[in-house]
């Protein structure tokens, strides 16, 4: 369930930074955020791993939960990050082409 809403955000995130793909500020903020994202995946595989390994079942379910916590705070910040700016650069182009029609 969790994995499945972590998966979801990562996927919202990437359709979001395609879409904005020429917003250069916000692409970059998506870009370093999917990074981030990633580096917590592969960390809490590797401590999953090893805890399972080890039958330390409690670290393995913290270790996961804290992961998918943070990486789905971290999407949660990119996505309001990524509304922000395509709201902004959408007032923009309105004021643009209202200047025009004037």
């Amino acid at each position: 369930m969790r994995v499945s809403v972590s998966i979801l955000c990562i996927v919202s995130s990437f359709r979001r930074f395609w879409a904005l793909r020429k917003v250069h500020v916000n692409a970059a903020v998506v870009v370093i955020a999917l990074a981030l994202v990633v580096v917590v995946v592969v960390v809490v595989v590797v401590v999953v791993v090893v805890a399972v390994v080890e039958e330390v079942v409690v670290v393995a379910v913290v270790a996961a939960a804290v992961a998918l916590a943070i990486v789905v705070l971290v999407e949660v910040v990119v996505v309001v990050e990524v509304v922000v700016v395509v709201e902004e650069e959408e007032e923009e182009e309105e004021v643009v082409a209202v200047a025009k029609v004037a």
